[in-house]
């Protein structure tokens, strides 16, 4: 087929086959790469026996009890880096309103687990949920935002049990000061009522540890749970 060129021709380029050939060959190395799985961590495998713990709770959400299991894998078994870490989590109750989303939960959180890496991050990913109703109160007061993120204070609770978190929690010094304070402000209110957990009943939740536990004291907002306070 004759092709009429219109314009005036300023330069011309010859396409040969090894022209065609490379390009041909840079065109596969693309599509090779797009096509490659990123591999964050050595994918763990399943041995025989596991090692566990499981957890109750026991919601207002709920009829019936969660029972969480989280089953862990020795890693460098009898050397000096010897190390738990969670290699599957499961979640059992007699409430089957919530059994779909539940086994889809568990079913991601393990291949997280397996997948080796930092799996920390799922802790503040899961407590970070809010239920749209709002969330509730649980035993010692603390504030709980949605039956996803008491899951997420479990897998902490047990993070922390093995070691692959560590606890922030006040120090000797700041610990006395936190008795100190609230012995001082129970002294002044003394005909305040007082909650199963010690502390006032009038108090405002902490935005800190989320229990109600927060006072004005000296015209500042204090927690007598965790010391924090709006004046530093």
């Amino acid at each position: 087929m004759a092709i009429k060129i219109e314009k005036k021709i300023t330069g011309y380029n010859v396409i040969t086959e090894e022209d065609k050939a490379k390009a041909a060959a840079e065109q596969k190395a693309h599509e090779q790469k797009l096509a490659e799985i990123v591999q964050l961590g050595e994918p763990l495998s399943r041995p025989e026996m596991l090692v566990g713990n499981t957890y109750k709770i026991k919601t207002p959400v709920t009829e019936h009890a969660l029972y969480i299991t989280i089953n862990d894998v020795i890693m460098n078994e009898g050397t000096p880096q010897e190390h738990r870490r969670p290699f599957e989590i499961f979640i059992n109750s007699k409430n089957m309103d919530h059994f779909q989303w539940i086994v889809a939960l568990t079913r991601v959180m393990s291949a997280t687990f397996r997948k080796g890496g930092d799996i920390t991050f799922l802790v503040e990913e899961l407590k970070s949920v809010f239920e749209p109703s709002g969330g509730y109160f649980k035993k010692g007061g603390k504030y709980v935002p949605s039956l996803v993120a008491e899951i997420g204070e479990v897998l902490e609770q047990h993070l922390y049990q093995i070691g692959m978190l560590k606890k922030t929690s006040p120090d000797e010094h700041q610990q006395k000061l936190i008795n100190e304070k609230r012995a001082e402000y129970l002294e002044k209110h003394t005909e305040e009522p007082i909650n199963a957990e010690g502390f006032p009943k009038s108090a405002q939740l902490c935005n800190k540890c989320h229990t109600k536990a927060a006072i004005v004291m000296d015209g500042c907002l204090t927690c007598l749970n965790c010391g924090d306070s709006k004046c530093g």
